[in-house]
């Protein structure tokens, strides 16, 4: 798909502050420091567009990103050990699960793993959780840089243990190489099917 346009519009505290369905949307989950900001902004081919921290726990909100005038990305606040009050992470569940269930114009949820951990009972409790929502998912393994070619054969066969995933059906990720992004891109097409989206395949750039 090319990008012709991305741009933020809002941060919803609940559902009900989330904008019109009017457009299909694909949500971005996983745990904190999981570098989702950062795979949305190479997906977007835009530096900076989704705000990345070095603390994890800052994405707080249901926040919404308009892709072509035509499409929504959801950055969905990460779970696990995140550095934010215990008050604010108690709210994170009820509004994501809220979101994920309510959202007739969701089309997948992207969910995100860290090659370098085995995934966590958090991980493997919202993979539960949407497999039990019927909510399509597409597993990316990110910061594949991090590892060698053969510790990556490893640590994909381990995640597909842990989760009962196919290794087939992991995208191994890396924001620095761009290594699978053609790949999630389609996977992200096929979901958005049979929705309208202008694909303009063969050219992911950017132009503004």
């Amino acid at each position: 798909m090319i990008v012709h346009s991305a741009e933020f519009i809002i941060s919803a505290p609940t559902l009900a502050g989330c904008p019109p369905s009017e457009w299909p949307e694909i949500a971005f989950a996983g745990r904190s420091n999981v570098g989702k900001s950062s795979l949305v902004n190479c997906l977007l081919n835009r530096k900076g567009l989704v705000r990345t921290s070095s603390t994890p726990g800052r994405t707080q909100l249901l926040n919404y990103f308009a892709i072509n005038e035509q499409l929504y990305f959801v950055d969905l606040p990460g779970y696990g050990f995140a550095r934010a009050p215990r008050s604010v992470r108690e709210k994170w569940q009820p509004m994501v699960h809220g979101y994920l269930k309510g959202r007739v114009s969701l089309k997948a949820v992207v969910w995100l793993l860290d090659v370098r951990r085995e995934p966590s009972k958090e991980d493997l409790q919202f993979l539960d959780w949407l497999e039990e929502s019927e909510i399509p998912t597409i597993p990316v393994v990110t910061k594949i840089d991090k590892v060698s070619r053969n510790e990556l054969g490893r640590c994909l066969a381990k995640i597909s243990s842990s989760t009962g995933l196919p290794v087939e059906l992991l995208t191994p990720f890396s924001v620095l190489s761009r290594k699978g992004h053609a790949e999630l891109w389609e996977l992200i097409s096929m979901a958005l099917e049979p929705d309208e989206i202008s694909d303009d395949t063969n050219d992911d750039s950017v132009n503004d």
